[in-house]
């Protein structure tokens, strides 16, 4: 094989992109990297063909001409569902997603099943189990979706569901129940 083939065997996380929106191009470059199975939703299909970028599959297309070795897979429910469903059907162990908005009820039910992070223009979101701990410094910011009991050490709660690291460290997440989601910031 030649040096300039690239080997996509699933240790990157693959990448869906449901809608682009105005995310960040350096962020998406850094996902695009390490080249990760690509999977785009038919809506955003020629936004992304226009970028140059090679979609290695299409999610609920829309018909349209697709580049060369493109699979096509189609669904009855929404797109991202597909992606989701299609990626845990064929053992990826992770999928970054690209979305405008984030909607937990989208997300939920899919955590244990693959790891998941969902990006945004303005933060990422990804789901923890308790003990989940993460060093970060002071003036870091989490947002916790859903409102369940739970212990945290070295976050302060300023708004709603607004966490701010205290100092320089570690920060970790108890409850119990299934996997929470939490925000923050890029």
């Amino acid at each position: 094989m030649s040096s300039h083939h690239i080997v996509k065997e699933k240790q990157e996380p693959a990448l869906y992109i449901d809608e682009l929106g105005n995310f960040n191009e350096e962020l998406l470059g850094q996902l695009l990297e390490w080249s990760p199975t690509l999977l785009v939703n038919g809506e955003n299909y020629d936004k992304i063909f226009s970028l140059g970028l090679k979609v290695d599959v299409l999610v609920n297309g829309n018909g349209q001409e697709t580049q060369e070795d493109t699979k096509v897979i189609q669904g009855p429910v929404d797109a991202l569902m597909v992606a989701i469903n299609y990626l845990f059907e064929e053992k990826y162990p992770a999928v970054n997603v690209i979305t405008k908005k984030f909607d937990l009820e989208k997300f939920a039910g899919f955590e244990d099943k693959i790891n998941l992070v969902v990006f945004t223009e303005r933060a990422k979101h990804y789901p923890i189990k308790s003990g989940f701990s993460v060093w970060k410094p002071a003036g870091s910011e989490f947002l916790i979706h859903g409102n369940r009991y739970m212990e945290v050490t070295n976050l302060a709660q300023n708004e709603d569901e607004i966490f701010t690291v205290v100092k320089d460290g570690f920060v970790e997440f108890t409850f119990s129940g299934q996997p929470i989601f939490i925000s923050e910031p890029i």
